[in-house]
């Protein structure tokens, strides 16, 4: 009877953690940034964007009352967050704001398409993408990492960020109608 030994490569805790740091930093700077793009083209009418006037005018066409006030707190979320978001700072409220404003894009668009110019895709990618990293946290590479009562990250505050966001979201949609 013969016997073999298999020897399995463990990866240490250390070579593991970077990895999971670096993914988190790609994530948070691709999704933040994304999201800065849209609200930089809502507050400022970068990148071809609409303005506070354009954006307004969009948002009331949406059944949102007061649009220029909406297009102010829509682009304030996706810029400040998203900025947040790629370089760590309160990521899980910086995740948040982003979800807010992803659950509001795909209430507005409705159960219309899933794919192509008029569909949602890329708002669940987005709102999946910001509640997983309110729930994991930013990584070592990040801002929070450097904050005392941030540096480690807490299931608490990403669950906390998620019922913020949904609750956010709600209320904004019922003052939609």
């Amino acid at each position: 009877m013969a016997t073999t030994t298999t020897t399995a490569t463990v990866a240490t805790p250390a070579a593991d953690q970077s990895a999971l740091d670096l993914g988190l930093l790609i994530a948070r700077v691709a999704i933040g940034l994304t999201m800065a793009g849209h609200g930089a083209q809502k507050l400022f009418g970068w990148f071809d964007g609409g303005g506070l006037d354009g954006t307004g005018r969009f948002f009331e066409s949406s059944g949102y009352p007061a649009g220029k006030t909406m297009a102010v707190i829509a682009g304030l979320s996706e810029f400040l967050g998203g900025l947040g978001l790629a370089v760590g700072l309160l990521t899980p409220l910086a995740a948040a704001a982003i979800l807010g404003v992803m659950i509001n894009a795909i209430a507005v668009k409705g159960t219309g398409e899933f794919f192509g110019g008029k569909g949602i895709e890329l708002d669940v990618v987005l709102a999946a993408s910001a509640a997983g990293l309110a729930l994991t946290g930013p990584g070592r590479i990040a801002v929070d990492h450097l904050l005392p009562g941030l540096r480690h990250q807490r299931l608490t505050y990403g669950i906390a960020a998620l019922v913020l966001a949904a609750v956010t979201a709600g209320v904004v949609l019922l003052i939609r109608g």
